[in-house]
């Protein structure tokens, strides 16, 4: 029998056997709940040998990166070359490499005997890619051997395709001085900021076992390494295969070893330097991007015509998994856009399609042709549509994915506002401030299902957390789990079928889509997966036992009802995620018996004045009368608002005097001194003058 479990707390006892990752890599892995999964996959792709295909790849090869840590624990990324099988391996355990010292290189002096290293062979025509870390083994100063601690493939991602040619013997090592700096020149500038490519080395002290040195590549779009005002470089971190080796090592020790290569000169552009990882409001805007590092160089080595090979691109030039990724000119229009949200913008709407007998999308593109502020799946768009003398101001979530240039809304025809969009065509306008609301959906969270249940035009936000989890996981190979259920009075009604059906193929098995009507009609014979309504009974008949993430949308009621039902199956509170617009704002469990609120002051107990400063208004408020908003409009007054629910951010007001108390948590944060009067109510601190 199938049942809605409890709380299942994810067992952490992998970590208390000795983990194939060390605790930097652990620590980022942590972060995103994919330590259990890393695990597996850990063990069953580090090796302390060489697999055949590997010591067969090597040998193809006319480079090989490397890194390495100088006597001043500097780590360095370099390059060594030869003919294809310079690199040979005579046993799974060591790799030789037929290549003469080279002591203008800074990474040199780090390739001792005994000194571990990191290397990677790259086949920029196949896009194929081989990982491994070793320790130097030293007789002579033509030949090294590396003896294998640590070897592992990596994926293909972002690799350009380019054909390499020798200019020159590779055994001759260039007499063109080096330029050493503590600082980027132009030339090295100009390098960076058209690169596509390039390599870095880290590296981590890991106690009684060692240092572990990693060399990776990295690759983008041409100039996605900015080159920032203090001379630093940020790097967009994109989606991969949730090892961490690099950034496991900057969490451990924040230094890195750059190497930027001109594949049309020859020349190599080597820097060392700390790191740092941030967060950053940009990565919104950097389609791909996880995470930011920087790097701030410390010693900066430029070499021309140093590499006897040059590089041309092939016919498929870009990785496709690059051209998806964004650029710092495309990151920077939304992060523009974005400054002014306070502020009303213009959009115009591109289309208009009809989704069922009541549902009708339209597409909305900025009339000043720059980008859109970037839109979380789940979000609500607050808009105003010009009505007369006057606007109607309302929100409505944005059904459209993320990744999309327009925002998209759905809206069933009831009530003004929605009767208002019906009747617009293609070239009207209407204005919108920027997205908000925190009902959103983490498309990696991994370890726990999602549950998503929508009635009625509450399937909106759920088509764009269904976009955002199958683009996510096409990208990242890890698809979350989705369990959708969404539920109509008949088939007629019933909006995005087909783009539903989509979505479920390209989530390859992830996605488990449930229709359910409540009112069928004979036609509708062969449509549906289940009658009724959408509730406890109804989820607990359909999913396996498991611990999920439930997000709710719906009429009131219809939300109130799953939400007391998922209680009493005794979900978690926090596993219950739901849209709240105004009266459908989800009331939750009294907490010690009192209702969950904002921390601050209480509610006043008794009649309160409240002075309206902008109309000069008094008037009293009292317990049970409603909010700020609702007093407001019991005068005669017209305040700005659009959710109701402390979402949007609409209807904030200045406080002039006196202080006030929430009702519940909103997910707008307000600045200091500042209210959201339609979710908030006098204090007990006395008589109230806000800026309305």
């Amino acid at each position: 029998m199938t049942a809605i479990p409890m709380e299942v707390t994810m067992s952490k006892g992998v970590e208390r056997v000795a983990s194939p990752w060390h605790e930097g890599e652990l620590e980022l892995q942590r972060s995103i709940g994919v330590v259990d999964q890393m695990d597996v996959v850990g063990r069953r792709v580090l090796r302390p040998f060489l697999l055949d295909q590997h010591r067969e790849f090597f040998p193809l090869l006319p480079f090989v990166a490397i890194g390495a840590v100088d006597p001043d624990g500097l780590p360095w990324a370099t390059i060594r070359a030869g003919r294809p099988g310079f690199l040979h391996s005579p046993d799974p355990l060591m790799l030789a490499i037929e290549a003469r010292r080279d002591w203008a290189d800074p990474a040199e002096s780090g390739m001792e005997n005994g000194d571990p290293i990191g290397l990677v062979g790259v086949d920029f025509v196949t896009r194929r890619r081989n990982r491994l870390n070793g320790t130097v083994q030293r007789q002579s100063d033509g030949r090294f051997e590396v003896g294998v601690v640590q070897s592992f493939g990596n994926c293909p991602r972002y690799i350009q395709s380019r054909h390499f040619e020798f200019v020159r013997d590779p055994a001759w090592n260039t007499p063109t001085p080096a330029i050493i700096s503590d600082a980027l020149n132009e030339e090295a500038c100009a390098l960076i900021a058209n690169a596509d490519t390039f390599f870095v080395a880290s590296y981590a002290d890991q106690g009684g076992q060692g240092r572990q040195v990693d060399v990776s590549h990295r690759g983008g779009r041409p100039g996605f390494v900015r080159i920032d005002a203090d001379g630093a470089l940020t790097v967009p971190d994109f989606n991969g295969n949730l090892f961490f080796n690099t950034l496991g090592n900057f969490v451990v020790n924040p230094r890195a070893g750059l190497l930027f290569v001109d594949h049309h000169t020859g020349g190599m552009l080597q820097i060392s330097g700390k790191v740092e990882i941030i967060d950053s409001f940009e990565i919104a805007g950097f389609e791909g991007a996880e995470r930011f590092w920087r790097v701030f160089p410390e010693k900066v080595v430029w070499r021309r015509d140093v590499l006897p090979l040059r590089w041309t691109f092939a016919e498929d030039r870009y990785s496709p998994d690059s051209l998806v990724t964004g650029t710092w000119t495309e990151a920077e229009q939304p992060m523009e856009a974005a400054r002014p949200a306070k502020v009303w913008r213009r959009l115009r709407i591109n289309e208009v399609v009809v989704e069922s007998e009541t549902i009708r999308s339209i597409n909305l593109s900025p009339v000043d042709g720059k980008a859109l502020v970037p839109h979380k799946a789940g979000q609500h768009l607050p808009i105003r549509i010009a009505d007369k003398k006057s606007f109607v101001r309302r929100s409505y979530t944005i059904s459209s994915a993320p990744s999309e240039e327009f925002y998209r809304l759905s809206v069933k025809r009831e009530g003004k506002g929605s009767q208002l969009l019906h009747s617009l065509k293609p070239g009207d306008d209407i204005e919108a401030l920027a997205p908000g609301g925190s009902f959103c959906i983490d498309p990696v969270e991994q370890g726990r299902p999602a549950v998503l249940l929508a009635a009625g035009i509450g399937i909106t936000p759920m088509l764009s957390m269904l976009h955002h989890v199958v683009k996510v996981g096409t990208h990242t190979g890890y698809r979350r789990p989705i369990w959708l259920f969404r539920s109509s009075r008949t088939s007629a009604e019933r909006a995005f079928d087909q783009e539903i059906v989509s979505l479920v193929e390209r989530g390859e098995g992830s996605i488990r889509d449930v229709r359910v009507l409540s009112a069928p009609e004979p036609s509708d014979e062969g449509k549906y997966d289940a009658l009724g309504h959408i509730d406890a009974s109804l989820l607990k008949a359909h999913l396996p036992f498991d611990d999920y993430d439930f997000y709710l949308c719906g009429p009131p009621a219809f939300m109130q009802s799953l939400y007391a039902g998922l209680r009493a199956f005794q979900v978690n509170d926090d596993r219950i995620h739901a849209e709240a617009f105004g009266p459908a704002a989800l009331r939750r469990d009294q907490v010690n018996g009192q209702p969950a609120r904002r921390p601050g002051p209480a509610p006043a107990t008794e009649v309160t004045k409240v002075v309206f400063g902008q109309s000069a208004r008094e008037a009293s408020w009292s317990p049970g009368s409603g909010t700020l908003l609702d007093l407001a409009e019991q005068n005669g007054l017209s305040p700005s608002y659009s959710c109701r629910a402390g979402n949007c951010g609409e209807c904030r007001a200045k406080v002039i005097r006196g202080d006030v108390s929430y009702l519940f948590e909103p997910s707008y944060r307000v600045d200091e001194g500042e209210a959201l009067i339609c979710c908030s109510v006098p204090s007990d601190s006395g008589n109230l003058q806000i800026d309305v």
